[in-house]
């Protein structure tokens, strides 16, 4: 597994790679988890937590509500008794369980999407929960010792969030996708201006890294490339 040591006593670990990530912000004794990947991963997911000796989560954080972050959070509120943020613009989608594909953007993953949200509505689906917290511009954690921020960074979703910690690392869901070598764009995005002013307002925290819901860290200088070649078109 990897991870990033970083200053004030901030540890981050990757817990799930792959088709989706999910990873764990640790401190004094506090955890906090960031998504939770696949139901398919679970066992993984767990088995991950063990080997860190994370045996209480305090908090789960969700990036945003789509089903490849979120199949365990019912589970995790469950068994570890963790209290749950999501975006409140989130709260519909985790209340039913579901929430439709982003729209694409290039022709393969439009068609995608498309075709996605007439015939395979099911596989969107997964465990519906009610969150212990909604995010707004007002939502601070109440932990001694803990300085995290939450920002809103809509774009690949209306309710996408991202997790600023010391403004050196940002977990940044989908907001930025690590797949490509050079290019940050995902493929999937309901509104991608606002996702590009999502960039600038990430790159003004200060981060050096930003890590995304799929695929590899991002430094800030590929993020700064991006930002400029996106925002001339």
């Amino acid at each position: 597994m990897k991870n990033w040591i970083l200053n004030n006593g901030y540890r981050i670990d990757q817990l799930l790679s792959g088709r989706s990530n999910s990873y764990l912000i640790s401190k004094d004794r506090v955890n906090i988890l960031v998504d939770t990947g696949r139901k398919n991963k679970r066992s993984l997911l767990l088995m991950n937590l063990k080997k860190l000796h994370a045996e209480k989560i305090d908090w789960l954080i969700l990036t945003h509500s789509h089903f490849d972050h979120c199949e365990n959070a019912g589970y995790f509120q469950k068994n570890f008794n963790c209290k749950v943020v999501v975006s409140e613009k989130g709260l519909s989608n985790v209340k039913r369980g579901f929430a439709k594909l982003p729209r694409g953007t290039n022709p393969f993953t439009k068609f995608l999407s498309i075709f996605g949200n007439q015939f395979l509505l099911r596989l969107f689906h997964y465990q519906k929960f009610i969150p212990d917290h909604s995010y707004d511009e007002f939502f601070s954690f109440s932990i001694p010792g803990i300085d995290i921020d939450l920002i809103e960074t809509p774009g690949h979703s209306d309710d996408s969030i991202s997790i600023v910690i010391n403004n050196e690392i940002a977990l940044v869901g989908d907001a930025m996708f690590g797949i490509f070598k050079n290019s940050i764009f995902p493929p999937f995005a309901d509104h991608p201006i606002e996702m590009v002013e999502s960039w600038g307002k990430l790159l003004g925290t200060g981060c050096h890294t930003f890590l995304p819901g799929h695929g590899n860290e991002i430094k800030r200088e590929l993020a700064e490339r991006e930002l400029v070649k996106h925002s001339l078109k």
